[in-house]
């Protein structure tokens, strides 16, 4: 390599350079925002007939209830606390105060399997589990006590169990009921499993002057919450990320968004997953908006939300914009309040949608809390230039060779690796040298390069990508051409092992309820798109109950590709 070659690396300006940042602990950022919009609408929740709203100061309140309960409950510094519930106030009052009390938040997804759940229960190694009982047909009390018995056994707080050693208390919450109050508590579980109200109950004796004092004595630099990934080929793996990842992304998303408004926003996905927690609490509560909250997706209601609490931001997914589309209130509903759409094309087609934001293309994982290069909305496309932006504050990018871990000169595809302020402090269980190299970058197993400029042009998973007769496909770009032909729900492009190209390009779909699809018509609509070694030579259907999908809803590439093979070979 000649002296003058330039490598392949990119610095984010000093993260202190970054305007727009405030307090970078979790309670010190709830405790910022309530400064700034105390009796402002934080949260909103619908049920039927029934709107619950807490201003600011309540979910102060609401917070402080639960860090109280917890540090009765003799909850230490960083002692672990699950989550296991859909996007609901508790959930918001949960993750805020517990950190208030000097805790760790670790949210638990609600598609979890009973396996799923018990790995995650014994990796995580919380101390008191608050947990939502029933969620649509999972009824996850049964599912705790078929895990270990004793839960049904025991007392509150006495569970004493050798399957889950560090798991003392038990807190259940109910539905959203009929009733006249949407946080009626359901009644005691018995066993080892406490009731809401009598948990918060316990906290009554405790002084916000006691949970200020553990507020305080945090620093940026200490555990703020773990995440578990989605686990497609092993089991799910627990992310561990610092207070400051948290906020440092709350308070920089509506700069990355050019939100110079307060913003009302939801998501069709759980808080479980670090994308819509993040971007959904940062979008709403830094700009003095509201987080407008649904329990779990439902199409027509989703569109009655956003047509009555005038939302602008949404988050979800391709396949949940599929089923908005299909829903009888789509081609009625008033939707000109939105505004802020990420990745929102079919959205877009609403007749009364305005289209006039320019998405901001950002690259993130889960280990970097979200976004980790980017620029922001309002960037002119001669700088962007079809790229992923350059490193955010704080960070550093390096691009290297996957077998050697040398840097690689500039343009040349290699590695995603990174290191900054939101990057993961590690995975749970792992060594430091397991999670990163010597020089503390994590290497994500992305590929692509970057310019001159410190763009990234991002061009696929390394390990996702399909060789089909000696060029590389990337699944995701095919995936994100199909998703937007009418009807598709779910979409996933894999390779088969084929004995001429080495592999074919199969896409696997599943339709909307009630449409009917057809080979032909998407293999046409993807040629218009993309290179014709691209297109999918086989495309097959499927329903959901084919396959099992892992805790955060994600396909498990391994069995659906035996499935694959399996349907070819009919």
């Amino acid at each position: 390599m000649g002296e003058d070659t330039k490598l392949s690396i990119a610095h984010g300006r000093p993260l202190a350079e970054e305007t727009g940042i405030g307090p970078l602990t979790i309670g010190g950022y709830l405790r910022e925002v309530v400064r700034r919009h105390g009796p402002a609408e934080a949260m909103v929740l619908r049920s039927g007939e029934l709107r619950l709203s807490w201003s600011y100061d309540e979910l102060l309140a609401r917070s402080l209830e639960v860090a109280r309960a917890l540090i009765a409950c003799e909850l230490g510094k960083e002692g672990r606390v699950g989550i296991l519930m859909t996007n609901r106030p508790e959930f918001l009052a949960a993750l805020f105060g517990i950190s208030l009390a000097g805790g760790v938040p670790v949210a638990l997804s609600t598609f979890s399997t009973a396996p799923e759940l018990d790995y995650m229960l014994k990796a995580s190694q919380i101390s008191v589990l608050l947990f939502e009982s029933q969620v649509l047909k999972t009824d996850f009390h049964a599912m705790l006590v078929g895990l270990d018995p004793g839960i049904a056994q025991g007392a509150p707080g006495g569970l004493n169990s050798e399957k889950f050693p560090f798991l003392g208390r038990l807190i259940s919450l109910g539905g959203v009921p009929g009733g006249s109050d949407p946080l009626e508590p359901e009644p005691e579980q018995g066993g080892a499993v406490g009731g809401w109200s009598s948990f918060i109950a316990r906290g009554c004796h405790v002084s916000d002057a006691q949970v200020y004092a553990r507020a305080d004595s945090v620093v940026p630099s200490d555990t703020g919450g773990i995440f578990f990934s989605s686990g497609t080929t092993s089991q799910p793996k627990g992310i561990v990320h610092s207070q400051r990842a948290f906020t440092i992304q709350w308070w920089r998303w509506p700069q990355t968004f050019c939100m110079r408004e307060p913003v009302r926003a939801w998501t069709g996905n759980g808080f479980f997953w670090s994308g819509n927690v993040s971007m959904v609490v940062g979008s709403a509560l830094s700009t003095g908006g509201t987080v407008v909250l649904q329990r779990f997706f439902e199409a027509e209601e989703a569109l009655a939300l956003m047509e009555q609490e005038k939302l602008a931001f949404i988050n979800g997914r391709p396949h949940q914009w599929a089923r908005l589309q299909t829903a009888a209130n789509w081609s009625s509903v008033d939707l000109s309040s939105l505004k802020y759409v990420p990745r929102g094309e079919m959205i877009w087609e609403h007749p009364t949608v305005d289209t006039s934001w320019d998405v901001p293309m950002a690259f993130g994982t889960t280990e970097t809390m979200t976004v980790c290069t980017g620029f922001a909305a309002d960037t002119p496309a001669e700088v962007y230039k079809d790229s992923m932006g350059a490193p955010l504050p704080g960070n550093v990018v390096k691009m290297v060779d996957q077998d050697t871990g040398d840097i690689v000169p500039m343009g040349m595809i290699g590695e995603f690796c990174i290191k900054g302020p939101t990057l993961m402090s590690g995975y749970l269980g792992k060594a430091p040298e397991d999670c990163f190299d010597a020089e503390g970058y994590y290497h994500t197993g992305d590929g692509g390069f970057i310019d001159e400029m410190g763009r990234f042009f991002w061009s696929g998973r390394l390990t996702d990508m399909i060789k089909t007769g000696g060029a590389n496909v990337a699944p995701l770009e095919v995936d994100e051409v199909i998703v937007k032909f009418p009807g598709v729900k779910r979409t996933q492009t894999l390779g088969v092992p084929d004995r001429l190209l080495g592999e074919m390009v199969v896409s696997c779909i599943v339709p909307v309820d009630g449409v009917t699809l057809s080979e032909a018509d998407i293999q046409a609509f993807v040629k218009k798109e993309v290179a014709s070694f691209k297109v999918p030579r086989r495309v097959l259907f499927f329903a959901d109950e084919d396959y099992a999908l892992t805790g955060n809803e994600k396909i498990k590439t391994s069995d659906l590709r035996a499935l694959a093979v399996a349907r070819l070979g009919e």
